[in-house]
């Protein structure tokens, strides 16, 4: 039981993207930006289609899930992204890799929502808004080294869009906390629809999200620790 509730806090949360930094780096959270002043046309975000999924690692096990996007727009000018804002429901969060109906499911959940993490009674939502947005360069991603376990942290390279076109900046707000992000996407503009999808990897406690942080571990060899490692992806599409 004390395994699945500790598992599971990886969340990624946050719903929702970051950058590769120096090799060293899992992510690049920096100071909150400020936010890109949008211009052209607002397309209302679909949150029956848009998903954020969210994987956190334990040396003995994973969980994972998803966030609700309960709200959001996103601006375009022509064929380029100009501004974008999300709000995810974190108490609508899912835990996938298991049924409901088990005990452990809501044991987890509530240790996810508790203080120990979102603490969700207080900040009951997260939020991203766009920063800036470039085009994705070769080298951009950067793979992280970890602790290797039966189950490490699968690598930026490994979760990020197999054809990234943008690399997008954004502030991320957890838990009262707002972090500037970068993160590979892929995003596609068509006879104004919009479809961006994204995979990435953040460095939890970033956020305030420390229960288990693994720079806390006396002996890793005990895996008595939680990666700080969460892997992020998303599809989001507007119209």
């Amino acid at each position: 039981m004390k395994l699945l509730q500790q598992t599971g806090l990886i969340i990624a949360l946050a719903l929702i993207v970051v950058s590769c930094g120096k090799p060293s780096d899992t992510v690049d959270a920096t100071e909150a930006a400020e936010v890109a002043e949008a211009t052209g046309k607002t397309l209302a975000i679909d949150p029956s289609t848009s998903t954020i999924n969210w994987r956190g690692y334990k040396p003995t096990g994973q969980h994972y899930g998803f966030i609700p996007v309960t709200s959001g727009e996103v601006t375009v000018q022509g064929e380029e992204l100009t501004g974008a804002k999300f709000v995810f429901d974190i108490t609508g969060l899912k835990i996938q890799d298991m049924e409901e109906s088990n005990e452990f499911y809501g044991k987890l959940w509530g240790h996810l929502q508790s203080p120990d993490f979102f603490d969700a009674a207080n900040h009951p939502q997260a939020t991203f808004e766009l920063t800036s947005v470039e085009p994705f360069a070769a080298g951009a991603i950067a793979d992280k080294e970890e602790f290797a376990s039966e189950n490490t942290p699968k690598k930026d390279s490994e979760v990020a869009p197999s054809n990234p076109t943008h690399l997008i900046s954004g502030n991320l707000t957890i838990r009262g906390t707002t972090k500037n992000i970068k993160f590979p996407a892929s995003v596609s503009i068509v006879d104004g629809a919009v479809n961006a999808t994204a995979g990435f990897n953040i460095d939890r406690t970033a956020w305030g999200l420390s229960y288990g942080d693994e720079a806390t571990a006396v002996d890793k060899a005990k895996d008595q620790f939680i990666y700080n490692t969460v892997s992020v992806g998303f599809d989001i599409k507007a119209n």
